[in-house]
């Protein structure tokens, strides 16, 4: 009997020990349908196998960024989540969409993801070798998404406002359309090699538009390019835009799960890339893009990986 309370004993301990190095953090992402929502899968999954499970990632699915900045202010130290810095920048200065509301100053950067990337895709044989050639073309752009609104307000900076039959369908419908030659373009946003991008360019031949260095001034977006070769038959590098996103938490998560957290992707990034393309887009250099000061634990994690940490994030 004695030896059996020992070896119980021991097994108690052992199990005790396994849940104080297991640490357990949400994630919060975006809609289960969308590219973001995988990506933070391949972020939890990554973390997890190179943390030999100490830090697991529960990913939460969200309806929005803004919901994810929202609920940053309730959910305590063992919460991440995913937006473009624009909004952590609009929730610390205390404007829309967060007017009168406080309590964002504890937000915290870790990480860069892939940005949303704007993608205007034609047919090849449309006859459109620049932005001017869209006057009087069919196009889709979607509703409601921040595709949608780049595009129509990038038509608008270009002088194109009213000029592009807009096809009033919402951006699924986008492909189908293109390859039946019911449309000659459509316009999406998401980390390139977009999925429905790579959709479009199957079986059918296409192009991407490219801006100039004015025309992304004009555009009011960070200047983005997609590699050539990126896409069939898309053999030259096209500049473009992008929205910045990263991944943040607040002062309340301690300081080695935010140094763990951000060690560990970007340990996995290399791997992440390999099978899911989107993550070499992902450099330190995009750190400053950022819009809230880094977590004391991720700043450990640059010094330990070599990274020059800019200033204004300190």
């Amino acid at each position: 009997m004695r030896a059996i309370a020992t070896v119980l004993a021991i097994l108690l301990c052992s199990l005790a020990l396994n849940a104080q190095a297991e640490t357990r953090v949400t994630y919060k992402s975006a809609k289960s349908t969308s590219s973001y929502y995988q990506m933070a899968v391949q972020v939890a999954e990554a973390v997890k196998a190179r943390s030999k499970g100490q830090l697991i990632l529960t990913v939460e699915e969200s309806q929005g960024s803004v919901q994810n900045v929202k609920e940053a202010r309730k959910r305590g130290g063992a919460y991440v989540f995913t937006t473009p810095p624009s909004l952590v920048g609009k929730a610390m200065e205390g404007v829309k969409p967060f007017e009168g509301e406080t309590g964002y100053d504890g937000i915290r950067s870790l990480f860069v993801i892939p940005s949303l990337t704007m993608h205007f895709v034609v047919r090849a044989d449309a006859g459109i070798n620049g932005f001017d050639d869209l006057a009087g073309k069919d196009f889709i752009i979607g509703k409601g998404s921040f595709g949608a609104r780049k595009a129509a307000s990038t038509f608008a900076a270009f002088g194109l406002d009213g000029k592009v039959q807009l096809v009033d369908v919402e951006l699924n419908a986008a492909v189908p359309a293109l390859k039946n030659g019911k449309v000659d373009g459509f316009a999406t946003a998401g980390s390139y090699p977009a999925p429905n991008v790579v959709e479009a360019a199957a079986g059918t031949d296409i192009a991407l538009l490219s801006m100039s260095d004015e025309q992304v001034a004009l555009a009011q977006g960070e200047r983005l390019v997609i590699p050539a070769g990126t896409y069939p038959g898309v053999d030259t590098d096209v500049t473009t835009i992008s929205l910045p996103v990263g991944a943040y938490t607040t002062a309340e998560m301690d300081e080695e799960t935010a140094y763990r957290l951000t060690l560990d992707f970007w340990q996995s990034k290399s791997d992440m890339g390999a099978s899911n393309p989107w993550w070499n887009g992902v450099e330190p250099a995009m750190l400053t893009t950022l819009a809230a000061p880094l977590h004391p634990g991720a700043i450990r994690a640059y010094e330990t990986l070599g990274v020059a940490i800019p200033e204004s994030l300190r």
